[in-house]
C-alpha cells in the first residue's frame, strides 16, 4: 500500500493532504491546513507546520512525502520565508525517514489538468473528479496539498488513479 502526504508551504497557512492506494486504485484520505496567525512570530509559525505535520506524518504514517517546490519571486524575502516554511515541514518528513519528492508549482498543475497554468478553481475541479470528492476541495491551500500528492502519483509509471 501506497500513502502520499502532499504539501503545500505557506508562511500564512502550510496546507497538507493525503491519498492512498493499494493496485490501481487511489482514494482521497484526509486533508487539512496550518493556519498560522498573522502575529505569531517567523519561530513560533515555522514550529507550528513542523508539529502539524509531524502529527499527520504519525497519524497517517506515509510512505512517500511530496512538496511543492519553491518559486522565485521579486521579492527575495518573501521567496526565503516560504523556503523556511518548506524546511520546517521536510525536516518533519526527514526525521520520520519518509522519502521526500519535490515538484514545481507548474509540474502540479500540468499533472492534474494538463495545464500547467491552470487557474486554482482548475485544480480544484479536476482533484474532485480524480478522487471522487463531492464537493471538490473549497480550501486553496488543502487543494494544492492534495494536487501535489496527485502529481507524485502521476510521475510514478507504476501507479494510476482509477
Amino acid at each position: 500500500m501506497v500513502t502520499i502526504l502532499g504539501v503545500d508551504p505557506g508562511s500564512a497557512c502550510t496546507g497538507w493532504g493525503v491519498v492512498r492506494g493499494e493496485g490501481n486504485e487511489f482514494h482521497y484520505v484526509a486533508s487539512g491546513a496550518v493556519k498560522l496567525l498573522q502575529k505569531a512570530s517567523r519561530q513560533e509559525k515555522l514550529r507550528s507546520i513542523h508539529l502539524e505535520i509531524i502529527s499527520v506524518i504519525s497519524e497517517y504514517n506515509p510512505t512517500h512525502f511530496a512538496i511543492e517546490d519553491v518559486f522565485f519571486n521579486k521579492n527575495p524575502k518573501s521567496t526565503m520565508i516560504l523556503g523556511e516554511a518548506r524546511g520546517a515541514a521536510i525536516l518533519a518528513a526527514a526525521l520520520a525517514g519518509v522519502p521526500v519528492f519535490e515538484y514545481s508549482a507548474r509540474e502540479v498543475k500540468q499533472s492534474v489538468t494538463g495545464n500547467g497554468a491552470a487557474h486554482k478553481s482548475q485544480v480544484s475541479f479536476m482533484l474532485g473528479k480524480l478522487l471522487r470528492l463531492e464537493p471538490p476541495p473549497t480550501n486553496p491551500d488543502e487543494a494544492d496539498a492534495l494536487a501535489v500528492a496527485v502529481c507524485h502519483v502521476f510521475k510514478n509509471a507504476q501507479w494510476s488513479i482509477v
